[in-house]
């Protein structure tokens, strides 16, 4: 995989136009910077948002429904619209677009999130700016990602991206909301992103899209924490893409990649995996993980949820999560737990080569 990739979040207030409808020029300006972003050396792969609103506006349908089926029917609909869309627009520069839907289990399967990394390489080797949302018209109510902020930085971590830039209304992280305060200013770097800075973001203010500034400092914690630079910036400003790649300063929030970013494999395992349960372990077990150490069932107190051998589960510690990580085995008393696995005191219950720390 190349080791200059960019992936592009637009979302889906500012992807489509006020009729709900892709908004064609603002594709064509994005697409023309791709294009010099692809000269200047970069491979580019863009997550659109979009499919649900232009399908309820095709339909006829002005306010968001709350009805899973209805949702997914529009996205049916719109879904081939948006594509259709990056098509013209990049075509217009030479390039050629390739639609890539995706579910949580391609990410949460680890023989899926493989393939998955095979067809993202194939499409980048081929010159194909691979065009990637959510396949909502066939996603589970239950299991999903949610919103495209969280799915664009997933699919950062998985092609071992250089930056995760997402485009959105506003000009990046603001000190407080603009519509409340004047003297709202922008928050030109973050370091570390805090439970101060996450008491500046909100929830989504739009009835269109699913997302929020709450949803963009969750990406740009998951990309972060992997060694991937993550951007927030405006969609409409004048050669956003290229300015960003410049680090002009001023034109976005950039979040600085961490030091020492977590291996893939163990990304894959922090952020890509669906925990099914929990182990509650006490503070010397804490301690012991936070200095590297495997975690015993010596430190186990308890747990809750149903999981067996293999599958993702939280650890925590006096109500706080310290880390997450593959069981080796379930506790005893577990519903399918093997009998035949050692669950002594002794006994690993999560591999350090399994474990992420969290804190």
């Amino acid at each position: 995989m190349s080791a200059s990739i960019e992936v592009v979040k637009v979302g889906s207030t500012s992807v489509t136009s006020g009729d709900g409808r892709p908004d064609e020029s603002l594709i064509a300006s994005l697409s023309e910077q791709v294009a010099a972003m692809r000269e200047r050396g970069s491979d580019v792969i863009v997550v659109s948002s979009g499919a649900i609103a232009t399908g309820l506006a095709e339909l006829g349908i002005v306010e968001r429904p709350r009805e899973m089926a209805t949702l997914q029917a529009a996205s049916a609909v719109g879904q081939h619209r948006v594509v259709r869309s990056w098509q013209d627009g990049l075509g217009r520069h030479g390039i050629l677009a390739g639609q890539v839907l995706l579910d949580p289990s391609d990410f949460f399967s680890r023989r899926q999130y493989l393939l998955a990394r095979r067809t993202f390489e194939a499409l980048v080797d081929l010159g194909v700016v691979p065009i990637v949302n959510e396949n909502d018209a066939v996603a589970d109510e239950e299991i999903r990602f949610g919103d495209n902020d969280r799915l664009a930085a997933l699919v950062a971590v998985l092609v071992g991206a250089r930056r995760l830039v997402m485009l959105t209304d506003t000009p990046g992280l603001l000190t407080a909301d603009p519509s409340l305060t004047e003297d709202a200013t922008l928050i030109e770097e973050v370091t570390e992103i805090d439970h101060a800075l996450e008491a500046v973001a909100g929830g989504s203010a739009s009835a269109i899209g699913s997302g929020g500034m709450t949803s963009k400092l969750a990406a740009a914690r998951l990309a972060t924490w992997s060694g991937i630079e993550a951007v927030i910036a405006d969609a409409r400003g004048e050669q956003i893409l290229l300015r960003v790649a410049d680090d002009e300063p001023g034109c976005a929030t950039v979040f600085r990649a961490r030091p020492k970013p977590l291996a893939a494999r163990k990304a894959w395992i922090a952020f890509a995996t669906t925990s099914t349960g929990t182990l509650f372990v006490d503070q010397g077990a804490r301690r012991a993980l936070e200095s590297g150490a495997s975690l015993l069932f010596a430190g186990v107190t308890g747990h809750d949820g149903a999981f067996t051998a293999g599958d993702a589960v939280e650890v925590v510690a006096d109500g706080a999560l310290v880390a997450k990580g593959l069981v080796r085995s379930a506790p005893p008393g577990t519903p399918g737990a093997d009998e035949h696995e050692p669950t002594g005191r002794d006994a690993v219950a999560i591999h350090r080569d399994d474990l992420v720390v969290l804190v």
